[in-house]
């Protein structure tokens, strides 16, 4: 219903802003402030996307909960849509997208009406000390042995090539 109502009222919100905008300083300052709106708001985005690439990376550097980067991004690549989409409504909601603050404000909002039941990072390598349940279990197969079909004294195709020594 929330997603209905966002395609219902933003096309809306954003024609009687044009008109009430486009009435007061005319028809080509308008489109340029649109078009200036979208240049400037590419440029913020990819330097804004950098430093949210750069603490997603660190993140996972330090094997920290890669959450709030995760959502920053999000929130910066919503912000650059938003931007490119002609628009005074949309182009307010996308510049205060860019600022950390509001982002940050919009995760713990976001956060506070989420509810992570498991979250777990690395290779899901579990290594146990003791018995498991399934240690007096068997499981039984068949195998075939498989021959290599050319000379083993041979490299394989995959090291030959135009660097090879």
């Amino acid at each position: 219903m929330y997603l209905f109502l966002a395609f219902l009222l933003v096309p809306i919100i954003e024609i009687a802003l044009f008109i009430q905008v486009g009435g007061l300083i005319g028809l080509w300052p308008t489109l340029a402030i649109v078009v200036l709106t979208a240049v400037l708001g590419t440029a913020l985005v990819r330097t804004q996307g950098r430093m949210a690439l750069a603490n997603l990376q660190r993140s996972f550097a330090e094997l920290d909960d890669p959450t709030e980067p995760l959502a920053h991004g999000a929130m910066i690549l919503l912000s650059g849509v938003l931007l490119l989409t002609p628009g005074f409504f949309t182009d307010a909601v996308g510049f205060a997208l860019l600022i950390p603050g509001v982002r940050v404000a919009v995760f713990r909002y976001l956060k506070s009406k989420v509810t992570i039941t498991q979250f777990q990072m690395g290779t899901g390598a579990q290594f146990r000390s003791g018995p498991t349940p399934f240690d007096d279990d068997v499981i039984d197969g068949d195998f075939t042995e498989v021959r290599p079909r050319q000379d083993p004294s041979k490299p394989s195709k995959w090291v030959e090539g135009p660097h090879q020594h």
